[in-house]
This record gives structure tokens, C-alpha cells and sequence, in this order.
């Protein structure tokens, strides 16, 4: 009986323990070169992603199609079990190309630990897209963190891309409490990937 107790204890701890450091992640844009990278770190450490991407069936295909559309392919999804793509509308209906895009904020983002913003291109779109992401969050799951990545201003170059850059950052403050913006420079991946890590193991 002593000993019975004993494993049902260790047994709870271990499930305790197991939920605790696996988190849902879901990465908005997490089909380019952060996401590529930051997907297969969070893999490594169990955590369960969901991609939200324009077209999932583009984005898993074997070869890349399209220049148009972000990619990660059929090998990648194979190498990392954990990671999975997720058709959505990006905040702009004209835009869908996907043919799965319906429910997704259920689908992810009604159980998501965090939520990642790395859409890209600084354009309309994108405000569009962080606009979505945080209304959403809202009314499906107020209490998820929320981390926002974007390019520092010398990078962005014009006065137009860095003010939807910063449009973008106090949207998310003002209305998501649990949020924390990032600035990276251009070609530095693996650096803006360990800030976000950091975010996240500290949430585990």
C-alpha cells in the first residue's frame, strides 16, 4: 500500500509537471524565416503550435508553389510533429485563399498559453491582421499572452511602414494586458527567436 502511494504521487507530480512546461502556442505569419526557425524550437520542447497561415495546403506542400505564399513544407511538418497549419483570414476577407479558413479563433486561439504575431510586409494588411488577432483574442481568450515581432526602424526604412509598425505595437498594448513587443534587426533570426523562447519558457 506504501509503495502504491508513493508511485500514485509521483505519477500526479509527473502529469503536474508535463502540463506545466506544454504550452499551446499559436503563431500568426509563422511561415518565413523567424517562424521557420522559432516553430522547430518550440517542437524541441514539446510545446504544441498551431501556424495560422493564408493557404495550409500551399504552405504543406512538398515544393514551394508560389513566391506569393509563405511555406514551411511537407518535410518540415514531418520533422516536427508538433507544429500545424492553420488556415485563416489574416483580417482580410478579400484576401483568403484557403479553403478551410472558418473557426479558426476556436480552433487556436480559444485555447492558446501565447499567442506570436510575426506577419510580416508592413503593409494595411498587416494592421488588419494584429487587429484580428487581438479582437479576437478578446473574446475567446482574454487571458492568453500575447508577443508582437517587428522589424526596428531602420529596417523599415519609410515613415508609412514605421508608423503601421507602431500602430500595430499600441494596439496590442492597449487592449492585451499579458503583451510584450520586440524589435529585431533584419537578418537577425536567431536572436529575435531566443527573446521570444525566453518569453515563453518563463510563462511554462
Amino acid at each position: 500500500m506504501r509503495h502504491s502511494s508513493i508511485f500514485a504521487i509521483l505519477l500526479a507530480c509527473a502529469l503536474r509537471t508535463v502540463r506545466v512546461l506544454s504550452l499551446n502556442i499559436v503563431i500568426a505569419g509563422g511561415t518565413g524565416k523567424v517562424g521557420n526557425l522559432l516553430g522547430s524550437m518550440l517542437d524541441e520542447k514539446n510545446h504544441k503550435t498551431s501556424v495560422l497561415c493564408r493557404n495550409a495546403f500551399l504552405a504543406s506542400a512538398p515544393a514551394r508553389v508560389s513566391g506569393d505564399f509563405g511555406w514551411l513544407g511537407e518535410g518540415y511538418l514531418r520533422k516536427h510533429p508538433s507544429v500545424q497549419l492553420r488556415d485563416w483570414d489574416g483580417g482580410d476577407m478579400l484576401d483568403i485563399v484557403g479553403c478551410d479558413f472558418l473557426g479558426w479563433q476556436d480552433d487556436t486561439l480559444k485555447k492558446a498559453d501565447v499567442v506570436v504575431n510575426l506577419v510580416g510586409g508592413y503593409t494595411n494588411q498587416r494592421t488588419m491582421a494584429c487587429e484580428r488577432i487581438v479582437r479576437e483574442s478578446l473574446r475567446v481568450n482574454p487571458s492568453a499572452k500575447h508577443i508582437l515581432l517587428s522589424l526596428d526602424d531602420v529596417d523599415l526604412v519609410t515613415t508609412l511602414k514605421k508608423d503601421r509598425a507602431k500602430e500595430c505595437e499600441e494596439m496590442l498594448t492597449a487592449n492585451c494586458s499579458d503583451s510584450i513587443c520586440f524589435r529585431r534587426e533584419s537578418g537577425d533570426v536567431k536572436g529575435a527567436c531566443a527573446n521570444i523562447m525566453k518569453v515563453i519558457d518563463e510563462t511554462c
